[in-house]
């Protein structure tokens, strides 16, 4: 959606960014990419193109011999990236260092071991703000182990996410991660704040992975299915493949009472 230079992009009534609001973002980059100026031709990926903010700072701070993919499942943002919003993404996609892929990032994670030097997540609303329940599967134990297992020793994962969250974090270090969490305005120096996570990947997950495992993910299913999240449900068609592993053209369950901050803006 867009009025004049200011884009939105929009899944029903909830606004899932806007490109007047990104530092929240770009400190997410910023943070990982300092944890690697050691090494001289790191590996990132990055789950989630939006608007780029995240993608334009990683390369702001990574040398000419870092390799960036970006996974972004909705084939219409990446129409927009070099469409409407090319002025925005500034040419970053042409950069040579950057590879887009149309796919899951989770199917990126779980496909190599010891593949990533950082895990950049800004995916859906964060650890329990599910736009699409199918991306909850990147912040559950197995997700986290999966991650853990792609990631080069010491390698880091960051991840964005609207609100804090001590149950993810507590997990974050249960499966093999030093964590440090970082309050940051979503704008400038005012305005909400954002969560960012940086987990440095420190030693193996824990002995007992498999239970530890389906014991988080049955938890996190009971609660969901008992409404404990102070949030309202309600169905959309989404465009197929949108924001997760997903069924192409099924109705999915949409967060609505839980949104970023700021206008929502209406095609002009």
């Amino acid at each position: 959606m867009q009025r004049g230079r200011e884009f939105a992009i929009v899944v029903g009534t909830i606004e899932l960014m806007n490109n007047t609001r990104g530092a929240s973002e770009e400190t997410l980059a910023a943070l990982a990419c300092a944890r690697l100026a050691p090494r001289p031709a790191p590996r990132i990926l990055i789950g989630g193109l939006g608007m780029g903010f995240t993608l334009r700072a990683a390369l702001a701070r990574l040398g000419p011999d870092a390799e960036v993919v970006v996974a972004e499942l909705i084939p219409s943002v990446v129409r927009w990236a070099r469409g409407p919003l090319a002025d925005v993404f500034a040419g970053c996609l042409d950069d040579p260092r950057v590879a887009l892929r149309e796919t899951d990032v989770g199917a990126l994670i779980g496909s190599e071991p010891d593949t990533w030097d950082a895990i950049l997540l800004d995916v859906d609303n964060g650890p329990e703000g599910f736009v699409r329940r199918e991306n909850d599967a990147l912040y559950t134990g197995q997700g986290l182990a999966h991650a853990h297992r792609a990631l080069t020793p010491g390698g880091v994962l960051g991840v964005w996410s609207d609100s804090p969250d001590r149950r993810f974090k507590a997990r974050l270090k249960r499966f093999g991660f030093a964590v440090e969490e970082v309050r940051t305005p979503a704008s400038g120096h005012s305005g909400p704040r954002h969560v960012v996570w940086i987990a440095t990947r420190i030693g193996a997950p824990g002995p007992f992975l498999g239970d530890v495992t389906r014991r988080e993910d049955r938890a996190g299913a009971q609660g969901r299915a008992t409404g404990r999240t102070p949030r309202m449900n309600r169905s959309v068609a989404l465009p197929p493949g949108a924001g997760g592993s997903a069924v192409p053209g099924r109705s999915q369950t949409v967060m609505s009472g839980r949104k970023r901050s700021g206008r929502v803006v209406r095609p002009s």
